[in-house]
């Protein structure tokens, strides 16, 4: 799995300064099937508040966030990076099915 992740600003109306995060995953093809075969495209990765849910649909597609301050917009991005972390976690329990796990202690 690949994040890409892109940052740029904007002038808004009336001289104001915006700030664009834009996020999106590039699965393999086994991590494409795996998708696919549990249908995990819903699957909520991690919330942020009430306004945001960020599932595994919405990081494949892609999004857009625009922010008022550059530092809400590295905490966007940091919620988005551990989304991932949480997605990375999913795929490798999902490829884990029908095998075994041994741990050493």
């Amino acid at each position: 799995m690949k994040l890409i992740i892109k940052r740029d600003q904007d002038r808004g109306f009336m001289g104001g300064m915006s700030f664009i995060l834009e996020a999106r995953v590039e699965l393999t093809p086994s991590e494409q099937e795996l998708v696919k075969k549990y249908k995990a495209h819903k699957q909520v990765l991690i919330s942020k508040g009430d306004k945001y849910a960020y599932t595994i649909d919405s990081l494949i597609n892609g999004l857009r966030e625009k922010c008022k301050d550059v530092s809400i917009m590295l905490e966007n991005e940091e919620v988005i990076k551990d989304a991932c972390k949480n997605f990375k976690t999913l795929l490798m329990v999902m490829a884990s099915f029908g095998g075994e796990e041994v741990l050493e202690f």
